[in-house]
């Protein structure tokens, strides 16, 4: 049996890069005073009797630097839009124009800046957890295939692979953060 045992790095690294996705999508959703077709993905809209994402009720341009358009198709669902993107908290105002909404992006002060770091480093540390509880999960197998008569050498060769693995995930996050925050903290 532990002359068998392959441990199977790929569904580990699979799950970390899912870890990264999350991450991503979770940087993607916070305001750094540009305008971007993304802040909006994570709104959703009662529409027909159930929540649907804002991209699939209407068009999301970025028409200006500062400012967000979307063009509802059903002129019926406008205001469910508006009031969806108003108590998102993404703290915009939307302007209505007919079916086009207006969300003009305001300047970020300071303070506002510092919190959204913060809130950016929060989810990083999500990711950090998420990556570690892969590992763990890579760990827990090898420990199985050791009590199972797998030799020490193997089981080190293994575990080094696995921290290799989670040690270039960690890096990422870091980067992905230090990315983030100097696109916040940029005026």
């Amino acid at each position: 049996m532990s002359e068998d045992f392959i441990l199977d790095t790929d569904d580990l690294n699979r799950r970390m890069d899912g870890a990264l996705a999350n991450l991503r999508t979770e940087f993607a959703s916070l305001r750094t005073g540009r305008a971007s077709g993304s802040m909006l993905d994570p709104i959703m809209v009662d529409a027909y009797g159930q929540m649907t994402p804002i991209n699939q009720v209407g068009t999301v341009n970025v028409p200006e630097p500062r400012m967000v358009t979307v063009n509802v198709w059903d002129k019926g669902l406008v205001n469910k839009v508006e009031k969806a993107i108003r108590e998102s908290g993404l703290g915009i105002n939307p302007q209505l124009n007919g079916t086009i909404i207006m969300l003009p992006i305001p300047e970020l002060n300071e303070e506002r800046r510092r919190e959204l770091t913060k809130v950016a480093g929060g989810y990083a540390e999500h990711a950090r957890v998420a990556v570690r509880n892969v590992r763990q999960d890579g760990m827990q197998q090898i420990k199985k295939a050791k009590a199972d008569g797998m030799s020490e050498d193997d089981q080190k060769l293994w575990e080094d692979e696995v921290q290799t693995l989670t040690n270039a995930h960690i890096k990422r996050v870091d980067e992905m953060l230090d990315h983030k925050q100097s696109e916040i903290m940029q005026v």
